[in-house]
């Protein structure tokens, strides 16, 4: 073998190593880089389950702080304990020191072992004492600005300001500790209420899987039928194209799924058609608004007049979430006065011209039909004697609210407020007893209860 063939066996085998260590190289790199992915998303379900259960926390301590009924209140208290539990939990999941987040964690174990133990006073019929309360009140102001701090801490992550790994390797110690320090963003704006479209169902809201549908009535109707209800409820004229996708055989509420293309207008519209009556379940037209014209007040009105036109009359607005210049209006049937609120009915109203942009019938032919209740043994004022003395009443009146059992009861509804933060709360008329308080949020998104 001579000088030169040698020299190329060299080079080969030099590029063969070389190309050999940058595969390796690479696939080291590539291991990483998931393994840091990996990391980065389970740092984030942490983080985000923290501020949820946060969340969570905060609204409780601000029900028990006026619950003055000893079992409800040993409910809120024990759901109270369970997820300051649970955000310890998460809490743990983030990669700061101990001591960066040790003053978190002794808040958390301390609203934990107290709720706890209120909890276990209220279950011996204890009543809770005024020191008790005002103990329910210092920990819920901790817990408004550790919210707050972690709001503020949640956005800065998300908009990519700080990362994981500055916090894991201290190179942002200062945020880091901001963390703990539960006074510094108090003055923030908490918003966590960012939801979409229909998802937001409002109060009492969990009945809309019922297996009596007791709203949903009429006879059977065929295929063609169904083409004349989507035509009747767009109005023929405007309609272009109808396509039916499917027949819906095992949703919850058997029906014809529609799509609909609409003159002048680019994307399609999508509706359901129950087989039974021939209900519209659900309709959504996703077109883009761009601008915001009307009020929410005149939004609310084309809602209901919509709602009678479509055959659900006496229909009351009751909470709305707004988004992308439509807002979603949450509706409950009224009858003489009385609030049906599983009798819910959500419309998307775009806030450009009024066009409503969609609905959701569902919890309105899960539940609505005639009640009678004859069992009134309270009377309103004897209902307030059992309110917290400190609730300043703004509103009263009388409401049907579901419960988990799939039933349903009357009650006084009263709204008030305590300090600067307003409540519903729910007092049976036929027992006198406390049956629900709902937290009322007020905020850039809409009006929500939790």
């Amino acid at each position: 073998m001579n000088c030169g063939t040698k020299s190329r066996f060299l080079w080969i085998a030099i590029i063969l190593l070389c190309a050999v260590i940058g595969a390796v190289a690479y696939y080291a790199y590539q291991t990483q880089e998931r393994y840091a992915i990996t990391q980065t998303n389970k740092y984030n379900e942490s983080f985000g389950n923290l501020v949820n259960y946060m969340n969570s926390v905060e609204s409780l301590l601000a029900k028990a702080m006026i619950s003055k009924d000893a079992e409800h209140s040993a409910e809120t208290l024990t759901e109270v304990w369970r997820d300051s539990n649970l955000a310890l939990v998460y809490l743990a999941g983030i990669p700061m020191n101990t001591e960066e987040l040790s003053g978190t964690a002794k808040f958390l174990n301390q609203v934990s072992d107290y709720s706890y133990s209120l909890s276990r006073k209220n279950i011996k019929d204890e009543e809770l004492s005024d020191e008790d309360f005002n103990n329910l009140k210092t920990l819920h102001q901790y817990s408004i600005q550790l919210e707050n701090t972690l709001n503020q801490l949640s956005e800065e992550l998300y908009a990519n300001k700080i990362n994981w790994d500055e916090l894991t390797k201290n190179k942002s110690l200062e945020y880091a500790q901001a963390v703990d320090n539960v006074s510094m963003f108090s003055n923030i704006d908490a918003n966590f209420t960012q939801y979409e479209g229909l998802i937001y169902d409002g109060a009492y809201s969990d009945h809309v899987n019922k297996a009596d549908k007791v709203g949903l009535t009429g006879d059977e109707i065929s295929e063609e039928e169904a083409y004349q209800k989507v035509r009747d409820f767009f109005g023929g004229e405007r309609i272009e194209k109808i396509n039916l996708n499917q027949f819906l055989e095992n949703a919850n509420i058997p029906c014809y799924d529609f799509s609909v293309k609409l003159k002048n207008q680019q994307n399609e519209c999508n509706i359901e058609i129950a087989k039974k009556g021939g209900w519209v379940i659900e309709m959504q037209n996703n077109r883009e608004v761009s601008q915001e014209i009307i009020s929410q007040e005149e939004a609310n009105e084309k809602g209901k007049t919509f709602l009678a036109e479509k055959g659900f009359p006496s229909m009351k607005e009751t909470y709305f979430t707004k988004l992308n210049q439509v807002v979603t209006v949450n509706y409950a049937y009224e009858n003489n006065g009385i609030m049906a609120y599983p009798d819910l009915i959500k419309v998307k109203i775009a806030l450009d011209n009024g066009e409503i942009l969609g609905m959701e019938t569902t919890g309105y032919l899960n539940s609505h039909t005639s009640r009678d209740f004859d069992n009134v043994n309270f009377s309103i004022e004897e209902a307030k004697e059992n309110l917290n003395e400190n609730l300043e009443i703004m509103d009263e009146g009388l409401a049907i609210i579901p419960t988990e059992w799939k039933t349903e009861l009357l009650c006084y509804e009263f709204k008030g407020k305590v300090e600067d933060r307003e409540f519903l709360v729910y007092i049976n008329v036929e027992t006198g007893e406390e049956e629900d308080i709902l937290v009322i949020l007020d905020t850039p998104g809409g009006t929500l209860t939790v």
